[in-house]
């Protein structure tokens, strides 16, 4: 497994893809409400995109047809754009990709349509806390596997699942590099495995499920939902690590 250190320079190219990708989120956030369609909002996230220099990178990725994976309610992930009008009480998750400079950006955010169930909000709540507390955990020289086992605890402390089969990874000159990182332990040893290191860049992504982790397609071959058929949630943000910590690239 060749995980990339980058240098200074490649990281600072690497900040100012994802915040590109911050800003089209926030947008989104802000234009977040009943009556809007899904294909309005990535419409308006393709727009700020190219406005700011940046390419859409998720559009045209392994066939996907847009620049925005709308993850809607039982959708976890990779929701394709439709021209579905958000309801209130809906869940909405928003996942975005850039280039610039042949450097790539990647985070994700779920969010409340209105006013949501306690249950919706506590789902919603898990994927946000689980990705800040792993960030300020990630130490230079700790295991990834440690990181994917402390992911895990975290989730399920909160009474959730994680969804199995996708996770985060590597990201750099390429949308997905090494490594691959799970939100759950694989194996029964976190203390196995490549060590985190000062200069990488990596995406964390948990991806949340309320009784069934195990992951299923739709027919449009994109949408991902749980086997339990119920909501789920998802969050993400590019970090590098610096001086021994992780920080956020992707944040405005």
């Amino acid at each position: 497994m060749a995980i990339a250190l980058r240098k200074p320079q490649e990281i600072e190219k690497l900040r100012a893809a994802n915040k590109i990708v911050a800003g089209a989120l926030k947008l989104l956030e802000e234009h977040t409400r009943p009556g809007v369609s899904l294909k309005e909002l990535n419409d308006m996230a393709e727009e700020f995109i190219l406005a700011h220099g940046a390419k859409p990178s998720f559009k045209g990725l392994y066939g996907f047809p847009s620049a925005v994976c709308t993850s809607l309610n039982e959708v976890i992930i990779h929701g394709i754009p439709t021209d579905y009008l958000l309801k209130e009480g809906d869940v909405i998750g928003y996942d975005i990709g850039t280039e610039l400079d042949g450097y790539f950006g990647d985070a994700a955010v779920s969010v409340p349509v209105g006013k949501v169930t306690e249950e919706d909000e506590a789902l919603i709540a898990c994927a946000k806390d689980t990705l800040y507390y792993a960030i300020e955990n990630i130490r230079d020289g700790m295991r990834f596997k440690e990181l994917s086992h402390l992911i895990e605890q975290f989730i399920l402390d909160r009474g959730f699942i994680p969804l199995r089969g996708f996770c985060g990874h590597g990201i750099g000159k390429k949308p997905h590099e090494e490594p691959e990182i799970p939100n759950y332990l694989e194996g029964d040893n976190p203390k196995s495995g490549p060590k985190i290191k000062n200069g990488m860049v990596f995406c964390l992504e948990p991806m949340i499920c309320q009784k069934e982790d195990k992951a299923v397609i739709l027919e449009n071959k994109w949408d991902v939902v749980s086997s339990d058929g119920l909501r789920g949630s998802h969050y993400e943000h590019t970090v590098a690590v610096i001086n021994g910590r992780a920080e956020i690239l992707s944040k405005v």
